[in-house]
């Protein structure tokens, strides 16, 4: 079934809408997608059943017709449904995105397109300035530099949202590492939210501090790798999005839709990577 199957008008508007925003298209197109095979399958069924042709004729058949479109269309669509495959799939053929795929480490070919996707500068300069710290922790841990890069962005907000110490200096905690019974470094107490129970609270909490971001993404990488709580996201390997729920599974956060927020912004690291290979050569 080819996009030439959408009626003129859909397939149209699809069309304009394409060049401002190609990610609506898409899920637009693999629901229409989704309709029509949903239409096509409930008109075989109903042709394979056995009709005793007593009350049959144009009418009744056009208002069947007509109630199988409405029941496709109600049907498609929905979260888990053929849609979302069919979309994922459009969207590693129309734009390289590699959401659900694996992706090779950072910087390299497969990453997603940039597009006409814009970053905003104080997002460009956090991937430039822990690119190489990340890179270093990539070689420690086997994790792709760009998933740790965009853990740091999502847990410090692009840097925006640092943990602190007391008197104000950063503790250069990117990763929001609490301090255990284990932990013999300095510490950084601040009230963070914590959901318990389904419920945001706001805690109080002990977090890792360090005296520099290399440090962070060195003392991550080594949890990452020792810990047996993490053992399955490192054998993850190179899926954003089973990296992302690994984590959720394995309790790094509270957040009950962490995987889903971290695996959007490894998509926003990784497109920003592409963007900055095609146009100046990485951000080294």
């Amino acid at each position: 079934m080819g996009i030439s199957a959408l009626p003129s008008d859909d397939l149209s508007a699809l069309r304009n809408r394409a060049a401002s925003d190609p990610r609506a298209v898409i899920k637009a197109a693999a629901k229409q997608f989704e309709a029509l095979f949903m239409q096509q399958l409930m008109k075989s069924m109903r042709e394979s059943s056995m009709s005793s042709g007593m009350l049959d004729n144009a009418g009744t058949q056009m208002g069947t017709e007509m109630l199988d479109t409405q029941l496709s269309n109600k049907m498609s669509g929905m979260p888990g449904g053929l849609a979302d495959v069919i979309a994922r799939q459009l969207e590693r053929q129309m734009t390289g995105s590699a959401s659900t795929a694996a992706i090779p480490a950072a910087g390299a070919a497969g990453a997603p397109q940039g597009g006409n996707a814009k970053f905003t500068p104080s997002q460009e300069e956090f991937l430039r300035a822990h690119q190489s710290s990340a890179r270093a922790a990539e070689e420690r841990s086997g994790i792709p530099a760009a998933f740790m890069v965009a853990q740091a962005a999502h847990e410090s907000g692009w840097g925006r949202h640092q943990i602190r110490n007391a008197d104000g200096s950063s503790s250069h905690n990117l990763f929001g590492i609490k301090a255990g019974a284990g932990w013999k470094g300095k510490v950084a107490r601040v009230t963070t939210t914590e959901v318990v129970d389904g419920q945001p609270r706001k805690v109080v909490a002990s977090f890792r501090a360090y005296a520099s971001y290399d440090e962070s993404f060195r003392d991550y990488a080594q949890m990452m790798k020792d810990s047996p709580r993490y053992a399955q996201v490192v054998a993850a390997g190179n899926s954003a999005q089973g990296f992302a729920q690994g984590l959720q599974r394995a309790g790094y956060a509270t957040d009950p839709a962490y995987a889903d927020k971290l695996t959007r912004v490894i998509n926003t690291t990784l497109r920003m990577q592409r963007a900055a290979t095609n146009t100046q050569g990485n951000f080294a």
